[in-house]
């Protein structure tokens, strides 16, 4: 009996050290959270440990809102990029080569025409776009597309003036290509955003193969890579290896797998990338100018066939860690972070587009380290492939089966 009493005072202790530890934990935890379960509850692929607490299933939270998510149409062709024009509407690629004006009541346009041929085999075609912050004055706009080349095919981009009938494009020119290219169809990243002093920040992907790999860990290739240019295409002039004869002048970040959101914090102005792991890793970074993220040095998954990445390592000096991951994957995508006033809970979040995942992720954020998450119309069985906020504050998102959906509070 004398036994058992210890053991049960031993066990009680032993349960109020592990709930001190979790309180200190989840200190940090966003209102509303759950300190004791994740929004993710199937089983990693693997056994690495994260390298901080709440790097991966961090607490989940709900919104306190009640919001919705509303279909605006559902005729689009695999759409891939959204942004707004400075009236409200929408400017939309799809993955074939189509760019359409669509409205927020749901009306879609005609094909814009005058765009340069695309490679749409694979994950290839007509990507990330946005418009230029002087559109009211020079009606420019600016995307990422997949070129085919006679060497191969690669991350293009290209710019070019929206005619005043907005039924083309005039004077489309190509102003930048990440080479070497290569005879692929897999992995170009392809998000494009504008930076505070007019620049243009372009993702690329390091084209999945065993062979091109390596190259996102080159100076000299940009592949792999975040890249910074100007609205001509030319290295912009503050870039961290401008000046550096052993790497490329464009080149911002590096160490990156396949890069498929980019997005500029509302508040502090840093720059957020989601990128695509492979079995499980999916990643989500704070991009420092010439940082190396790693890729595929150091990652959280694992190859398809389930044996490790090279070492198998997670963590080297020198190398960043991800502000979070994921395990198993979710296959992140275009993102965007809420600025508006319409729901105050979720101001400076972060929305993903979540592919394989098939819902919008949200992502609460304090100090740069993620507090939070929650899952939104994970019942809708989509693939949410871009987000956007819209000039009126609702939250934009387009879907490979081509939906359009305003997600806003009721």
């Amino acid at each position: 009996m004398k036994n058992l009493t210890y053991i049960l005072l031993a066990s009680a202790c032993f349960a109020f050290a592990s709930c001190q530890d979790d309180a200190s934990e989840n200190a940090d935890l966003a209102p509303g959270a759950d300190s004791l379960t994740s929004v993710e509850t199937n089983a990693p692929n693997s056994n690495y440990r994260p390298a901080f607490a709440g790097q991966t299933r961090i607490a989940a939270v709900k919104s306190a809102t009640n919001w919705e998510g509303k279909i605006l149409t559902q005729s689009l062709q695999s759409p891939w990029g959204i942004t707004s024009l400075p009236d409200g509407r929408l400017l939309i690629t799809e993955k074939a080569g189509t760019m359409r004006i669509v409205t927020t009541a749901g009306q879609v346009g005609q094909p814009i025409t005058g765009i340069p041929a695309v490679n749409a085999s694979g994950q290839g075609g007509l990507l990330g776009l946005r418009v230029d912050p002087d559109f009211a004055t020079n009606r420019m706009i600016y995307w990422v597309f997949s070129e085919s080349t006679a060497d191969g095919n690669l991350t293009a981009v290209a710019k070019g003036r929206l005619a005043v009938n907005e039924n083309a494009i005039e004077n489309a020119t190509i102003i930048y290509r990440a080479t070497p290219a290569y005879r692929g169809t897999l992995h170009y990243g392809g998000r494009i955003v504008f930076d505070a002093a007019g620049n243009l920040l372009v993702s690329t992907g390091e084209r999945s193969d065993l062979a091109t790999r390596p190259l996102a860990q080159s100076l000299n290739a940009a592949l792999g890579k975040v890249v910074r240019i100007t609205k001509d295409g030319k290295p912009a002039a503050s870039n961290p290896f401008a000046g550096q004869t052993d790497a490329r002048p464009e080149l911002f970040a590096y160490g990156f797998r396949n890069p498929q959101g980019l997005a500029l914090h509302p508040k502090t102005g840093d720059l957020w990338e989601s990128e695509h792991g492979p079995r499980g890793g999916d990643e989500i970074n704070r991009i420092k100018a010439g940082a190396n993220y790693g890729w595929p040095t150091i990652t959280y998954g694992l190859e398809y066939s389930g044996s490790k990445v090279g070492s198998g390592i997670q963590q080297q000096d020198g190398l960043e860690q991800p502000a979070y991951y994921w395990d198993p994957v979710v296959s992140p995508s275009g993102m965007t972070f809420y600025s508006s006033d319409r729901i105050p809970e979720w101001k400076n979040n972060l929305f993903i587009g979540s592919l394989s995942g098939m819902h919008i992720v949200r992502l609460v954020i304090k100090d740069n380290k993620i507090i939070g998450e929650e899952r939104l119309l994970a019942s809708e069985s989509q693939r949410f492939r871009d987000i956007t906020e819209g000039t009126d504050g609702a939250l934009y998102a387009i879907t490979d089966q081509g939906r359009l959906y305003r997600i806003d509070k009721l």
